[in-house]
This record gives structure tokens, sequence and C-alpha cells, in this order.
């Protein structure tokens, strides 16, 4: 019997983690993909703090009532790169966390790009 979807998601997610990591200079923008929302993090793994975040879940993403999921992961990019860039990343490693590089996390990347993000 083959693996589940999410047992297969974890093991690429954990394949992916062993060679990205985020520093000072190169933090790591973490996505995670629920049915419902989107969650996006820029994250220094040497120190262990968080710089940046953003979600669909926050009141500006929400008023905005975007028609279709697509959209709402692409102001999600857009919001934590301009908190990125205002805290000063230019530069970051995308780790899409064993997701297909295709529709919500494209989207996300794509907006983080929009907002001067660099990967």
């Amino acid at each position: 019997m083959g693996l589940t979807k999410a047992a297969r998601r974890n093991r690429i997610h954990l394949r992916i983690r062993k060679t990205i990591t985020g520093t000072a200079e190169q933090p790591r923008l973490s996505v995670y993909r629920s049915n419902k929302e989107i969650y996006a993090q820029v994250i220094d793994d040497v120190n262990g703090k968080t710089i940046a975040a953003a979600s669909s879940r926050e009141k500006e993403i929400v008023e905005a009532k975007s028609e279709n999921k697509i959209t709402e992961a692409q102001m999600v990019g857009k919001l934590v790169g301009d908190r990125a860039v205002k805290a000063g990343v230019k530069t970051i490693s995308f780790d899409r966390s064993g997701y297909l590089y295709h529709g919500r996390v494209k989207s996300l990347a794509e907006g983080a790009r929009e907002a001067g993000l660099n990967f």
C-alpha cells in the first residue's frame, strides 16, 4: 500500500528542510497551506526568530473579499513580502513545505516577488 497524501508531503518536507535553512542574511520563507487558509512566515533558523508573518485570516485580506483562494494567496505573499522588506530582508530561501509549486503556493511566491523579495 502506498503512502497517504499527508505522509508523502511530510517526507518531501523533511527532505527539503535538510538543505534549506534560514540565516539572518537570507531567511527562509515557509508556507503552510490548509484547506481554507494559507500562512507564510519569514524565519531566521539560526537565531530561532520569526522576522515577518502573514496569513489569509488577517483583517485586511478578509475585508478584501477575494473571489478565490489563489488571489487570496497572492495578497498574503505581497503582505509578508512588504513586512519582510520593512524588516530589512531582501533575499530569501523559499520553503514550499512539501507542497507542489503550483496553484496557491506559486501564487504566494509571485506575490512575495512583487513585494520586492528575491529568491
